[in-house]
Order: C-alpha cells, then sequence, then structure tokens
C-alpha cells in the first residue's frame, strides 16, 4: 500500500469513527451535471458544518489532496478520476436565514432554492441567477453570473475556513472578485456561507422576472443534455457562442462530446463522452477560433485530474 492509499484508509477511518459518510472509489461521473469523470480515492460527505471542519482538519493533518464539491455544475474530472479525496459541501452547508434585508446562505445550498427564498420574501437582486446549477460556495467561488448580473453585485461578505483552519468572514471588497474569478481560486479556502444584501421589492414581480430568465435559458441553452454550463469565458470584444459558430462548429464533435447544436458557447455529453474527448474538442475549437479570428478563447469550466 503506497503511502497515499495509506492516508486515505486512515481519513476513511476517522470519518467512520464520526458518522461521516465516506465511500473509496465512488464514480465521480454521478457528481457532475457533465457526468463524466473517473473515481474518487475517497468520496466524503459531512452532514453539518461541524463535521466539515473536522474532516478538513484531518485532511490537512494527513496531507491528502482534496478537492470541495458543491453541485459539480462546472466540473470536469480526468477519466482517471481524482486520486484524493472529494469532500461534497451540499449536506453539512445547507442552511438559509433571513436577516432584515439580507439572506444568509450556507455554501452547499443551491443557489435557485436562494432565489427562490429571496422572491418568497420580497426581496429584489438576485433574479438574474434563478436557474444558474451552482451552489452558493461555487457561485462565490467564481463570481458567477448571467443576464448582466454577478455575485459580487449582490454579495456582502462570505464565511470560510482558511489554511489554518481559522473561520474567518470577509466583505466582498477583500474577496477580489472578478470576471468568473475570486481570491477563492488562488487560496486554500472553502467557503462555509455568504451574505447576500438585497433590497425590498414586489413577490410577483420578483418572480416574473425570475420566469423570463427561466423561458430565456431554456430556449436558448441545451438544458436537456449533460454539460458544465457555459464552457469558456467571454473574450473582451466578443461572444464565444458566436466566434465558436462564426467558424462553422455548430455541432462540431470528438467522440460523444460535441458543440451544442442549440448554443455554441456550450460542450455536451452526448451520452459516453470522456473527459479526453471534452479536452480534445475543446483545444480544437480554441485553435480554429484563434486561426480565424484571432480570438483566444479560455475555459471557464474547471479540469481536475
Amino acid at each position: 500500500m503506497t503511502e497515499s492509499e495509506q492516508s486515505l484508509t486512515a481519513l476513511e477511518r476517522f470519518a467512520g469513527e464520526r458518522g461521516i459518510p465516506a465511500r473509496p472509489h465512488a464514480p465521480l461521473s454521478a457528481c457532475t451535471t457533465f457526468r463524466i469523470g473517473g473515481p474518487a480515492g475517497l468520496l466524503c460527505e459531512p452532514e453539518s458544518e461541524s463535521q466539515l471542519i473536522a474532516l478538513l482538519g484531518e485532511i490537512r493533518r494527513l496531507g491528502v489532496r482534496c478537492y470541495l464539491l458543491g453541485n459539480g455544475s462546472n466540473v470536469l474530472f480526468a477519466d482517471e478520476g481524482f486520486d484524493g479525496v472529494v469532500v461534497r459541501t451540499a449536506r453539512a452547508l445547507n442552511g438559509m436565514a433571513r436577516e432584515g434585508d439580507s439572506l444568509v446562505a450556507g455554501a452547499g445550498v443551491l443557489l435557485t432554492r436562494v432565489c427562490a427564498a429571496a422572491r418568497d420574501a420580497g426581496l429584489a437582486g438576485m433574479e438574474f441567477a434563478y436557474g444558474i446549477p451552482g451552489t452558493v460556495g461555487g457561485a462565490v467561488y467564481m463570481n458567477a453570473g448571467a443576464y448582466g448580473g454577478e455575485m459580487r453585485d449582490v454579495l456582502a461578505s462570505a464565511r470560510f475556513l482558511d489554511e489554518t483552519g481559522r473561520v474567518r468572514e470577509l466583505p466582498a471588497s477583500e474577496l477580489a472578485l472578478g470576471y468568473r474569478t475570486s481570491v477563492f481560486e488562488r487560496r486554500p479556502w472553502c467557503v462555509l456561507s455568504a451574505r447576500f444584501a438585497l433590497h425590498a421589492g414586489d413577490s410577483a414581480a420578483i418572480g416574473a422576472a425570475m420566469e423570463e430568465y427561466m423561458a430565456r435559458r431554456k430556449a436558448k441553452q441545451p438544458l436537456e443534455l449533460p454539460s458544465a454550463g457555459s464552457t469558456f469565458k467571454r473574450p473582451v470584444g466578443a461572444y464565444a457562442g458566436a466566434l465558436i459558430d462564426q467558424c462553422g462548429l455548430r455541432g462540431f464533435r470528438v467522440g460523444d462530446a460535441a458543440v451544442s447544436e442549440k448554443h455554441c458557447g456550450f460542450v455536451v455529453n452526448l451520452g459516453q463522452a470522456t473527459c479526453r474527448d471534452v479536452l480534445r474538442l475543446t483545444d480544437e475549437v480554441c485553435r480554429i477560433v484563434k486561426e480565424k479570428t484571432g480570438f483566444v478563447l479560455e475555459k471557464e469550466i474547471r479540469v481536475v485530474r
């Protein structure tokens, strides 16, 4: 048994002693919206914040590779899998509460659920996010956005666990929120919860706006097929989907990975796509777009090997 395998075995034992669900060799394809990926060395699903904090402390102590996973809506795992521990946060960080004109939500809460709670409470500001398929943690991590809005427009602060195991909270202004990025990409911090600063509005009007955004998503995006959402970041001065279409790549396919016929900014899994298929396809799309238009495309999806 290798040192890495010994550490994973010790971590599985630690999880079992504390009642934390843990499964070795769990298929990661079942944990992402792309439905792609090999097995995790160990998949852990803590059921409370205290369990999560204890687990991450032991992971640090053992020096095990770790990937934090929410809804898996922007992630592409390697076909070989991930040889460390994947920690899912949905069960542990699923609380939500209203505090005045703010909503505080755990990192594992689906963003659409937060939007619905804001609507029901008559709080406006989250309409643009209705239908984004990720969790609060993932949305903060990448400053998710749609239809002209971004998390930094409504995020007041984020509470997180830092690399020393200390729980901290920082205002949004200190989180380096940029286009599809934040400080969390560059620091080994775990988002625990987020506070959204909203404002009073009419529930019916808020709901109508959300339904309009959802209708636009259904009409224009390939929601009927597995994908990781928008595959490429928007280049300055253009739109990725339009550039890809302009290059004649609508429907372009490698194995079972394909540029969506419905929206060229999406790469979809037609059934049995592999990570290798997706990467070969996206690399070729980037090459052709640069050759024909001069624009350089950058992947928005997180590739985890």
